[in-house]
């Protein structure tokens, strides 16, 4: 399976230089290929390959006065470009065919956006010096802040800005499963805003339960509420994914539940459903049996039953284990040149 790892970088103000005219110049490949397409789409006729815009709008291109600059980066980073593009498009197409989640149709990318990237593939020659930087084709040694040592030979490096103007290097790497001794244990986790994720037994999460449950939030519809900011802001999306890769990366089994499933609602001591509750009710009495439960840790509990986990008890009467939805940097030290170049001879 691929991973990603990704790493604080700190190029010098001439590498900074340097990858803003890489950013702007696969950005201009990139929109001038949409352009490409999309006066293609208007006129009613085929659109072009990936090889004739190669041609047209990077070797031809770099030919002309008002393109010559394209000359300046590594041409496999424009190349990537257009693969990006394709890939944007077939996305946007198996969204509309119903084999993914839909999404909007590729748009034209802005040097104003919050996050700019590009990416290097292994023919365009990088490599991880003996040192510990991170060599580029026309951008230098870059120093990398490692926290933690790559599993396997990477096979492409992406450098990537954010909004507050931080460098990162994320890598791809090829790994192997490499799953866990087998537990009995099994959880089921509530996400929300007032706190990020209750888990149904208070344990970690992947490495403590042979299998883990969450409901599938309708993330894109609660974004359009009032909620908005506030929901973007949690990063559902994001912890989820993460647990289904590690998961899958543990030997673990991952499972959804469907989102109007009334997780909230049903008591999991006696089954009894008692309606729908305000938000600000955190704490209810079962009308069936009198159990006094905990709005999040009763909702984790039949998170996991409605998963068809076994779970042995119901522990809503205890109050929640709370998970902080901050996520610091791995750490901040920087390894010697053996232990970086040490994986590149694996």
């Amino acid at each position: 399976m691929q991973l990603r790892y990704s790493f604080r970088l700190d190029p010098t103000a001439g590498q900074r230089k340097a990858l803003a005219r890489a950013f702007g110049c696969a950005r201009v490949v990139y929109n001038d290929a949409l352009r490409a397409r999309e006066t293609a789409r208007v006129a009613g006729v085929g659109f072009p390959t990936a090889g004739a815009l190669s041609r047209l709008l990077i070797t031809e291109a770099k030919k002309t006065v008002e393109r010559a600059w394209l000359g300046e980066v590594s041409a496999v980073v424009l190349q990537q470009s257009l693969r990006d593009l394709d890939a944007a498009y077939r996305s946007f197409i198996d969204g509309l065919k119903g084999k993914r989640p839909r999404m909007g149709a590729p748009r034209f990318k802005s040097k104003r956006d919050s996050r700019q990237s590009v990416r290097f593939t292994a023919n365009a020659r990088w490599k991880i010096t003996p040192g510990g930087d991170l060599r580029l084709p026309k951008i230098g040694d870059m120093r990398v802040t490692w926290s933690r040592a790559l599993p396997s030979v990477p096979s492409a490096v992406s450098v990537i800005k954010d909004a507050a103007g931080r460098y990162f290097a994320s890598f791809v790497v090829e790994t192997d499963p490499v799953p866990l001794t087998k537990t009995e244990s099994f959880v089921g986790i509530d996400l929300g805003l007032g706190h990020f994720a209750v888990l149904s037994d208070g344990t970690k999460v992947i490495r403590e339960n042979q299998a883990v449950a969450v409901e599938d939030l309708a993330v894109k519809g609660l974004a359009r509420t009032r909620l908005a900011k506030s929901v973007h802001d949690a990063g559902w999306a994001s912890f989820v994914a993460m647990l289904e890769y590690k998961a899958a990366l543990y030997g673990r089994t991952f499972l959804r539940i469907g989102r109007f499933e009334p997780t909230s609602q049903i008591c999991c001591v006696c089954g009894t459903k008692d309606g729908p509750k305000p938000l600000h009710v955190r704490v209810w009495e079962c009308r069936g049996c009198g159990t006094v439960l905990d709005r999040d840790i009763n909702a984790a509990v039949n998170i996991a039953k409605a998963a068809g986990l076994a779970v042995t008890a119901c522990r809503a009467q205890v109050r929640p284990v709370r998970v902080p939805a901050q996520r610091e940097e791995a750490g901040t030290h920087r390894d010697g040149p053996s232990a970086v170049a040490g994986i590149l001879t694996r």
